[in-house]
């Protein structure tokens, strides 16, 4: 089936779409959205260019849209609709786990698009997934927190079985909950590794960031 992936930089939209090419689905495209005044994308806080990069070393195209606030829904029908047109698009690939309100919306929309909504990672026991994403050889660092839950001490640790067993009992293993938010910068699908370099730790809007920023050789 051809397909793209929603791509926000993370281990979970990351995993998604590693597992629905093993699937057998052409993943003609990464769509990652991000905000119109700035230069991160929505959730993540990354950089568009680090974000290219990421895609770079997968070796899949990347398309970046900026989305103005509460115009997401439409926005998001806008350029599905054009590659359903123009490229024979027949699905897409989330990364949601297990929020019923985030399915929901995934189901309507994609209804209405007469796309196949496709969620690899549906229903799957979180502390089992975060296992499985290490295990199979994804490297990921903690790039931004929940500043009431998780503080700037957080920000740059590498996700592996260390990070894991040290989550309080309040934390998802997988940040399902918006608890944290990762950057994957290697894996088994990528070429090589993206170089990058770690900028600042900044407070906004009650969420810690880990500033990423592109490699100079420094």
């Amino acid at each position: 089936m051809k397909v793209v992936s929603l791509w926000s930089g993370g281990k979970d939209s990351c995993f998604a779409g590693y597992m629905a090419r093993q699937k057998g689905h052409e993943i003609l495209a990464l769509f990652n959205f991000t905000k119109t005044k700035g230069k991160c994308s929505l959730s993540h806080g990354l950089p568009r260019e680090v974000i290219r990069e990421q895609a770079e070393m997968i070796g899949i195209p990347i398309v970046q849209k900026a989305i103005a606030p509460g115009n997401y829904r439409q926005e998001f029908k806008n350029i599905i609709t054009a590659w359903k047109n123009e490229k024979g698009l027949e699905g897409i690939v989330f990364g949601d786990i297990y929020l019923e309100e985030h399915k929901e919306w995934i189901d309507k929309v994609c209804q209405e698009l007469k796309v196949e909504a496709i969620l690899p990672l549906w229903g799957k026991n979180t502390k089992e997934l975060i296992s499985e994403i290490i295990n199979a050889g994804f490297e990921a660092i903690v790039v931004s927190t929940r500043a009431d839950l998780l503080g700037k001490e957080w920000l740059g640790q590498k996700i592996d079985k260390g990070f894991v067993e040290k989550l309080g009992p309040e934390i998802d293993p997988c940040g399902e909950k918006g608890e944290f938010h990762t950057f994957v910068y290697n894996g088994p699908i990528f070429k090589k590794p993206v170089k990058f370099n770690i900028g600042n730790k900044i407070l906004k809007d009650k969420h810690w960031f880990l500033d990423i920023l592109e490699w100079e050789g420094v």
